[in-house]
């Protein structure tokens, strides 16, 4: 059998990682006081949401200068910027293109969005790394952003998060994280779609679990650790994607992984489900706290479907970048509840 595991020419890892999370808060107990009578089980305390003047471009900007300065690098060295959401603020007109001006990027830049559902910022991540370790350019910067959106009432509305993550890769001398390979899974799964010029996506609930979540995940992980020679034990860290609280932590338990080696990546139940950002934001809360010699799985899943897996094996470097820019637990902390009257008027939910 071949093996599927993919690895760039040259050594190359997470040269620099910020974060960001909006302030406000809502908790899930009112969206069931509005929308269930509050009598719903809860699947998260509260979720994210982005004020009145936050979008994916503006949130993707503070992620990204967090990057840079962990990075400590001249932004103009970054030869490519690559925003992955659902999201984006314009139907035609790349965010890439906002985010890279106002970090000081050079205009001799890549710049583009992309775009596959809750791993979207993965996919910008593996392009990174396959750019970088090809040699065409010493840094490319991956971001993965949403401002989840959810039809008013929907199951999807308790969990529906703001934030994510941006990463430079660069060259594995300068990272705090040396990649060490990845997987690749996708088939065509029907769990969740937004169709041209829908306002909310729909779900087929039926396929979300099985053969959604658990199968991909499951895929491109075991894939990774058959083509590496690992497995759970050989990892201090596991971050799984995180629609909820129970998917990833079944998912990790059905790996071999234990709940200490989750607990760190695992913000779901503070922040809610951001989508694109959701596994680069956990691996951000990782390496804020990780010690070198400390290797971490990151598991992505997109609906439509599919999932990528990395390996990174943690540097010397790690505790110099640590504490450089705002860690992602600092954001989560720094909350504002908001009642679901405020979310609306936040979030537009009701206008035409």
């Amino acid at each position: 059998m071949p093996s599927h595991l993919m690895r760039p020419a040259r050594e190359v890892g997470i040269a620099g990682y910020g974060a960001y999370v909006p302030r406000y808060r809502l908790p899930a107990t009112e969206v069931g006081r509005v929308w269930d009578g509050g009598e719903a089980a809860l699947p998260i305390r509260e979720k994210s949401v982005p004020g009145l003047d936050e979008d994916v471009a503006t949130m993707s900007i503070e992620a990204g200068r967090n990057a840079v300065r962990r990075a400590g690098i001249d932004p103009s060295l970054i030869g490519a910027v690559w925003v992955g959401s659902e999201s984006h603020p314009y139907a035609v007109k790349p965010t890439g293109t906002i985010v890279a001006e106002a970090l000081g990027v050079s205009e001799y830049t890549l710049a583009a969005d992309w775009q596959f559902a809750c791993k979207a910022g993965t996919e910008a991540l593996q392009a990174a790394i396959a750019l970088t370790g090809s040699g065409m350019s010493e840094y490319a910067l991956a971001i993965g952003m949403d401002i989840a959106q959810a039809r008013p009432g929907d199951a999807l509305e308790y969990t529906a998060g703001a934030g994510g993550a941006a990463i430079i890769v660069g060259p594995a001398e300068e990272s705090v994280a040396v990649f060490e390979g990845s997987v690749s899974f996708v088939t065509d799964t029907p769990d969740f779609w937004r169709r041209q010029h829908e306002r909310y996506p729909q779900h087929g609930s039926r396929f979300t679990g099985e053969p959604g979540y658990f199968r991909h995940v499951a895929q491109a992980a075991e894939e990774l650790f058959g083509a590496l020679g690992t497995s759970a034990r050989d990892y201090a860290h596991v971050v799984l994607h995180q629609p909820n609280q129970k998917f990833p932590s079944k998912a990790a338990t059905d790996l071999g992984f234990t709940a200490q080696q989750v607990s760190r990546g695992l913000l779901s139940n503070d922040i809610g489900n951001t989508y694109a950002g959701a596994t680069m934001l956990g691996l951000t809360a990782i390496l804020d706290e990780a010690t070198p010699g400390e290797r971490i799985l990151a598991v992505s899943f997109g609906s439509g479907a599919g999932s990528d897996a990395f390996s990174f094996r943690v540097t010397e470097r790690i505790g110099e970048r640590q504490h450089v820019a705002a860690t992602t637990r600092q954001y989560i902390e720094r909350r504002a509840p908001i009642d679901y009257a405020t979310y609306t008027r936040f979030r537009r939910q009701f206008a035409q």
